[in-house]
C-alpha cells in the first residue's frame, strides 16, 4: 500500500482510506468483513460523518472495529459534522461539540483523529469554530482538524480564528469530476471553461500544506452514479480497459492511479461496501500512471484541452 504524508504532520497513512457512507445497509458481519478487507489491503484510514445512514453507518463501524479486534492505534479515525437533516447547516459550538460526543459514543472509541467540517455554513461564526475546536483538543476528544467542500476564502476565514492548523479538504474528484482542474487548461481563454468555479483550491491545497481527499472518486454528475463500466462512457471504458491491460490490473485500479499521479498527493476515499471491488480499487495505489496515460485518460474522459 502507497503511504502519504498527512497535510503538514508527520503521520504517514494509506493513500486510500475506507468510506463508510453506505455502511449502514449492512449486516455487522458484512461490516467486519468489508474492514477486515480494507486492513488485508493496507488501508489504516476510516471516514465516517455523524449524518451517515442517520449514525447507522458510525455505530456498525464502531461494531466491526470492536469485532475485527483492532487496536486504536492501528487505524486513523476521522468524522464530519455541521450538518443538519433537513439540509440545514450548524456550525455552533453546542452542536459541534454534541456531534463529536454522539460520534464518539456510535463508533465505540474516546478520540477521533480528525474532525471535519462537512459543508461551509453562511452563519458561521469562526470564533465559535475556534472555541469548540479547542475545547475538543483540550478535552481529547479531537487531534486534528480540516474541512469538507469548502473553497479557499472559507478556509482562509477559519483558519484565521483557529489556532489549530487544518490540515485536510475533503472535495469531490475524479475522472467525470475535474472542475478543479479544468479551469486551469483553459487560462486566458475565452470560453466557459476557463471559469474558476472553485477559487483554484487544488492549488492553494498545495500551497497550504492541506491533504485534498477525493470523494465520490468514480462518479459521474453528484449522486447519478458510476463511470466504471458504464454503457454511457463507452471511450472511458475502452481507455481505461486499455490501460489496465497494459498494467495487469482492473479499471477501477486505473481510476484510482489516476487520481494518485496528481502531484498534489491526493487522497482517495472508497466508498464501496463490495470487499471485491475494494480489493480492486486499492490496487491502483501500487500503479505509477506515465504523463501520456494520464492525459489520454482526462481527453477520453470527454474533457478538452486548448
Amino acid at each position: 500500500m502507497k503511504m502519504i504524508t498527512l497535510g503538514p504532520t508527520t503521520r504517514q497513512v494509506s493513500a486510500v482510506a475506507l468510506g463508510v457512507m453506505r455502511m449502514n445497509a449492512l449486516t455487522a458481519e458484512q461490516a467486519t468483513t468489508i474492514l477486515k478487507t480494507a486492513v488485508d489491503q493496507g488501508i489504516n484510514y476510516i471516514d465516517t460523518a455523524d449524518i451517515y445512514g442517520g449514525g447507522q453507518s458510525s455505530t456498525l463501524l464502531g461494531t466491526a472495529i470492536k469485532q475485527s479486534h483492532l487496536a486504536r492505534d492501528q487505524f486513523y479515525l476521522q468524522s464530519k459534522g455541521g450538518i443538519v437533516p433537513g439540509k440545514r447547516y450548524d456550525f455552533s459550538k453546542e452542536h459541534l461539540i454534541a456531534s463529536v460526543d454522539a460520534e464518539l459514543q456510535r463508533l465505540g472509541v474516546d478520540y477521533l483523529d480528525t474532525l471535519l467540517l462537512h459543508r461551509p455554513d453562511a452563519l458561521m461564526d469562526p470564533a465559535e469554530v475556534a472555541a469548540a475546536f479547542d475545547d475538543l483538543q483540550a478535552t481529547g476528544k479531537v487531534r486534528y482538524f480540516g474541512v469538507s467542500n469548502f473553497n479557499p476564502q472559507q478556509v482562509d476565514l477559519l483558519q484565521a480564528a483557529v489556532s489549530q492548523k487544518l490540515i485536510i479538504n475533503q472535495l469531490q474528484f475524479g475522472l467525470m469530476h475535474t472542475g478543479a482542474i479544468d479551469f486551469g487548461f483553459h487560462t486566458n481563454m475565452q470560453d466557459e471553461r476557463s471559469i474558476n468555479h472553485d477559487g483554484g483550491i487544488i492549488e492553494y491545497s498545495r500551497l497550504h500544506q492541506m491533504t485534498i481527499q477525493a470523494w465520490s472518486p468514480y462518479q459521474y454528475g453528484t449522486f447519478a452514479g458510476i463511470f466504471l463500466d458504464n454503457p454511457k462512457f463507452p471511450e472511458l471504458n475502452a481507455a481505461l480497459q486499455t490501460l489496465a491491460d497494459t498494467y495487469n490490473t482492473t479499471k477501477g485500479a486505473i481510476a484510482t492511479a489516476w487520481i494518485l499521479r496528481h502531484p498534489a498527493h491526493f487522497q482517495v476515499i472508497l466508498g464501496t461496501m463490495n470487499p471485491t471491488h475494494l480489493t480492486e480499487n486499492a490496487a491502483g495505489t501500487e500503479v505509477t500512471l506515465s504523463r501520456q496515460d494520464w492525459y489520454d485518460l482526462y481527453l477520453a474522459a470527454g474533457h478538452d484541452l486548448p
